[in-house]
């Protein structure tokens, strides 16, 4: 049959025309369009609406309703009246009046259900298909070349995206946020072509929906500049700090049915509770979950496909964890042992505390320092890939001074401009360490180290270390759902312990890439606290392994308003000093250990 002969003849050229552009894109649709054009062309009747071409093979209501709109278009255009929505006659016998003898009487049509309208499909906030889609938008419509080559959409689409187009955000996975690119292509949003080099662009469809894409992304300050307005594929966007909400730990059965009520012991005021609330975004009582850490840090135009937030292993086999983490650990003692580990005596046993000694503090006056980042070399992703934490955070504008740490994980220094000051001051180095350190474990990590001990041993000795606010950062990451039920009430009882014993504050994150940017803004904030205010240094000479934690009770009662610090060699000294402990400190640390058994 010809297409003239067609019975609806002018929506049969709409349907070819679609199927002809479907076959020049190489469009999965094409046997959807070869379909819906058959059953048209064979179809005898005249149909006075689009909607029923519902009953035709290859016309799905999505195409019904294009159709729709086609045919609306063309009545506006010409000047007729759109054709009304065909109704289904009933017949109706009237009482009284006789049917056919012997006939089986009809049956009473039922209102057909009006259809339902499908949704537009638009990509989550922040999802990879939104940062492709998002990047894609920005593409000049009418190039000669249109579209983007992989390499270029990963490296243009990374700034939008929560999850690495690099780095699969699952450790049981090997999906990464480009994987996304197949569900637009599926739903026809997105042309591939070319060869050898594939290129993407947006389709017709992909279009309109972009458009939306980009007004979401406008309410929030997210949109690239357009190639076609001179601007660069990505432009600045309010990078969002926090991450999900980290009610994820342990699932929903850790995250409810205990709340002490209990604070961290943090100072109240302006370098208390207000800084860990703009931190944390919420409070730490617990069961309490982590929300956003709102920060704005300037984000580059030539920002790397790799950033984004992989997950953060030593390796997915556990002897080369195991491996590599005694190996790091080693040298860590060697090194700590031959560098730092005189610099503090040993000292008397301290009577009581009028034989605290008097000291002048080392001050040292704003401007003449600046608040350092350190961050202990054992945080790796791989044994071959040492640098990912320090690479990711310099291209946040922080750059870490990385180094064996005896004690912690991350901590912050004000960092002398004038080499040699502070030695001539009496404190070695050029480094005061200030009041925060980070413990950080990722959740595999928690339950291995509660069972072999080193839990309750880390916080011991973060205890001893005199350093007044510890941050205890745990990143969920997925895990075994068995292992997970196994450890619930030890996981529990450990957190607990955390904030309620030890009065940490604990801090929930997913993922690396939110703890790579909650160390940004803590870093941020730190050097905001410190800016115009001066620090005072206690002299080492006057520092002994008994003497230091008497002195810093005693400091931190008479005089609250004025912090007191120590150099990182003497910090690193005192860290270093097993003999310390006391015999009550030998006796908790080893009953904690034990099940049931807590001070």
């Amino acid at each position: 049959m010809s297409e003239s002969a067609c019975a609806n003849p002018l929506w049969l050229g709409w349907v070819k025309k679609w199927w002809d552009t479907a076959k020049e894109r190489n469009s999965k649709g094409v046997i959807t369009y070869k379909h819906a054009y058959d059953s048209l062309k064979r179809c005898p009747m005249k149909l006075q609406h689009p909607s029923q071409c519902q009953q035709l093979k290859g016309f799905s209501p999505k195409l019904c309703e294009r159709l729709t709109q086609q045919l609306r278009k063309h009545c506006e255009e010409n000047g007729h009246g759109m054709p009304m929505v065909p109704k289904r006659k009933r017949v109706v016998h009237l009482p009284g009046e006789d049917q056919d003898d012997g006939a089986t009487p009809a049956p009473a049509l039922r209102r057909a259900a009006p259809a339902r309208q499908a949704r537009t499909y638009v990509p989550q906030y922040r999802s990879g298909a939104f940062a492709l889609m998002l990047v894609l938008a920005g593409q000049d419509r009418n190039a000669a070349m249109p579209g983007m080559s992989k390499e270029e959409l990963m490296a243009a689409a990374q700034p939008y995206s929560d999850s690495s187009f690099t780095v699969p955000s699952d450790p049981i996975k090997l999906y990464t946020a480009w994987a996304s690119m197949k569900a637009l292509e599926s739903k026809e949003l997105v042309v591939k072509r070319g060869r050898p080099v594939t290129r993407w662009a947006l389709s017709d469809e992909g279009w309109e929906v972009a458009a939306r894409v980009r007004e979401v992304a406008a309410a929030r300050g997210d949109v690239p500049k357009t190639e076609d307005s001179g601007g660069s594929a990505i432009g600045s966007r309010n990078d969002r700090v926090g991450s999900a909400s980290g009610s994820a730990l342990l699932g929903d059965n850790l995250g409810r049915g205990i709340n002490t009520g209990v604070r961290s012991n943090f100072p109240a005021g302006n370098d208390g509770d207000e800084f860990l609330n703009q931190l944390s975004g919420t409070n730490s009582f617990l069961g309490a979950t982590d929300s956003t850490v709102s920060s704005r840090p300037a984000q580059s135009a030539t920002y790397r496909s790799q950033a984004a937030n992989p997950v953060i292993l030593l390796d997915d086999d556990e002897e080369d964890q195991k491996d590599v983490a005694t190996e790091v650990q080693s040298s860590v003692k060697r090194e700590m042992d031959n560098e730092f580990k005189d610099v503090v005596a040993e000292g008397e046993a301290m009577a009581d505390d009028a034989s605290l000694p008097s000291f002048k503090p080392i001050r040292m006056a704003p401007g003449t320092f600046t608040i350092e980042l350190v961050l202990n070399n054992r945080e790796i992703r791989a044994k071959t890939d040492r640098d990912y934490l320090q690479e990711e955070l310099a291209k946040k504008g922080i750059r870490p001074i990385s180094r064996a740490m005896e004690l912690g994980d991350v901590l912050w220094v004000a960092k002398c401009k004038q080499p040699g000051w502070l030695s001539r001051m009496g404190a070695e180095g050029d480094e005061v360490v200030l009041d925060w350190i980070v413990e950080r474990k990722r959740l595999d990590d928690l339950i291995g180290s509660i069972k072999d001990g080193r839990f309750h041993e880390q916080k011991s000795r973060l205890r001893r270390s005199g350093i007044k606010n510890v941050i205890y950062l745990v990143e969920e990451i997925p895990m075994d759902q068995s292992r997970l039920q196994r450890s619930e009430e030890m996981v529990q009882s450990a957190i607990a312990s955390i904030q309620v014993v030890d009065g940490y504050f604990l801090k929930k994150t997913q993922k690396i890439g939110d703890t790579i940017r909650y160390l940004v803004s803590m870093t941020q904030m730190l050097q905001n606290m410190h800016k115009g205010k001066p620090l005072h240094v206690i002299p080492t000479n006057v520092l002994t392994a008994n003497n230091y934690l008497p002195l810093m009770k005693d400091l931190r009662g008479k005089q609250p308003e004025v912090g007191h610090h120590i150099s990182y060699p003497a910090f690193s000294s005192l860290c270093s000093k097993s003999g310390t402990m006391t015999l009550r400190d030998f006796f908790f640390e080893n009953v904690d250990g034990y099940e049931g058994c807590h001070r």
